[in-house]
């Protein structure tokens, strides 16, 4: 896998939800014509987009956001973590509750409560921009 995608309405906040997570911006662009339209199935497409880096490298996530044509919100505007589709994304974490801190600062709401699995794992779902749900994930020593 490459990168996953991420449509939203309001990049910078969403390009700031992704920092507090410690991806880091590589690049940001807008895109649109043939080709744009060909690509996605759509006609008109005018777009910015944004891509996020995991600390690591190895991970990406695009940030899209659709001037032409409109998105088109999701029913229900914050659909629950058993939705068809793709409804997540897990990052590791090294501190949990720092990283939980800082997103709640940035508007971040935390689903049920950060839990322990066996003695390997602490973690949680967040949601954060346009009903995105954060999963992390701190190894335990």
């Amino acid at each position: 896998m490459d990168h996953v995608g991420v449509v939203v309405d309001d990049l910078g906040a969403a390009i700031a939800f992704f920092t507090e997570l410690g991806m880091g911006l590589e690049g940001e662009a807008p895109v649109g014509g043939r080709w744009v339209d060909q690509v996605v199935g759509l006609d008109g497409v005018r777009a910015d987009i944004a891509m996020m880096r995991t600390p690591d490298g190895h991970g990406r996530v695009e940030l899209t956001k659709f001037h032409t044509p409109t998105a088109i919100s999701a029913a229900p505007e914050n659909a629950p973590p058993n939705t068809l589709g793709i409804r997540r994304i897990m990052f590791a974490v090294d501190d949990i509750d720092d990283v939980l801190a800082r997103l709640r600062a940035r508007g971040a709401e935390l689903l049920g409560e950060v839990a322990r699995y066996e003695d390997s794992y602490r973690l949680c779902y967040v949601r954060g921009p346009e009903g995105v749900i954060v999963a992390l994930a701190q190894q335990l020593a």
